[in-house]
């Protein structure tokens, strides 16, 4: 039988581990033939989400291939707008789009909160079909958008890269934009609970768009709703010492280097940090660091990869809780060779700086 791995549970905890944890955002997709082929034959992305099957195995591919230390439930952050019934669908080479955006007070009034046991009940049965065929290899994810991003997409109407419909909410009618994003708080609650309940053992949420928000904004319209979210979650009782049954949660802002100390002060367990934070000048021990490689980075050869991966476990030192991860989700034209330096490098490198049990 094989050993469970749970170095990536015990770094978020900030506890002693044998090496640095690493998986990566993105981890299933694109850049793998196998997920393109199942993509193929499921269709449709959404049709992909939508089965616990198909989901399930997504999930599993890159473990089959890599030294991975944790699996993330494949599936998607438009889920709550869709169940909210804002039509999501996704446009070949343009990403996800909505058809029935929202443009006024009314539609805002209109949504009601889903309840993940029904409308969202294909992520849960992937969740506990994923538990089930790991075995309890390495720890399962799960996740959601943080209600600024899922926000951002439901009232621009899919991608964006000047936020101007939004921003045009946030500064003409405030109130109406809180009125969404409490409602899209409560949501994302309630789905990530759903998801601890079906069997998820860490929780992360994705805020890919709050660094498009100035420095109040962010504080205002982002991090409030996320620290409402974290203070809902049924995380249990984090002790001194190691818990498996903790759910830790990590929150993550894309651009969010300039808020690491507010973000720290909404009681999560860990922060995700894209490549422009150097990982020596933040507070160890007390709070896990998730990151930070820059995707593009694994372009190149081996000894790029190598030295690149050295700099940053240097730089976070010989301290626990440090998550090695991308700074962003791995690009889908990345050598799969390339990974697996990656994964083997930060394992065989951060040997040095650890000298505790997994």
């Amino acid at each position: 039988m094989q050993r469970q791995n749970d170095r990536y549970l015990r770094a978020l905890q900030c506890q002693p581990v044998d090496c640095t944890p690493i998986w990566m955002m993105r981890q299933a997709g694109r850049y793998l033939p196998e997920y393109r082929q199942l993509r193929t034959e499921a269709g449709d992305f959404m049709t992909m989400c939508k089965n616990p099957d198909l989901a399930c195995e997504a999930t599993l591919q890159p473990l089959r291939r890599f030294d991975l230390d944790a699996a993330i439930i494949f599936s998607d952050i438009l889920t709550i707008p869709d169940a909210m019934g804002l039509g999501l669908y996704f446009e070949q080479g343009e990403g996800p789009k909505f058809k029935k955006p929202i443009k006024s007070l009314s539609d805002i009034n209109q949504l009601s909160i889903p309840d993940p046991q029904t409308a969202l009940a294909y992520v849960m049965d992937a969740i506990r079909l994923t538990r089930k065929e790991l075995q309890g290899r390495v720890p399962l994810i799960g996740f959601a958008g943080s209600p600024w991003t899922l926000a951002t997409y439901m009232i621009e109407g899919g991608s964006s890269k000047t936020f101007t419909k939004i921003k045009k909410m946030l500064y003409s009618e405030p109130s109406s934009l809180h009125l969404l994003l409490d409602k899209l708080a409560e949501s994302v609650a309630l789905y990530l609970n759903a998801q601890i309940e079906a069997g998820a053992q860490s929780i992360m949420i994705f805020d890919s768009w709050g660094g498009a928000l100035s420095h109040r904004s962010y504080l205002e319209f982002s991090l409030q709703y996320m620290h409402k979210i974290v203070s809902l979650l049924k995380r249990g009782t984090r002790g001194q010492e190691y818990s498996k049954n903790y759910i830790p949660v990590t929150l993550f802002t894309k651009g969010g280097g300039l808020w690491l100390d507010n973000i720290i002060q909404t009681g999560c367990d860990a922060i995700g940090v894209d490549w422009t934070v150097d990982l020596s000048l933040l507070p160890k021990d007390k709070v896990a660091i998730q990151g930070n490689l820059d995707p593009t980075v694994l372009y190149g050869d081996r000894a790029t990869i190598q030295h690149n991966t050295d700099l940053i476990l240097k730089e976070f030192g010989p301290h626990n809780g440090h998550i090695f991860n991308l700074g962003h989700g791995i690009n889908q034209d990345t050598p799969i060779e390339s990974v697996e330096i990656l994964v083997d490098t930060v394992h065989k490198l951060s040997k040095r700086d650890h000298n505790g049990e997994s």
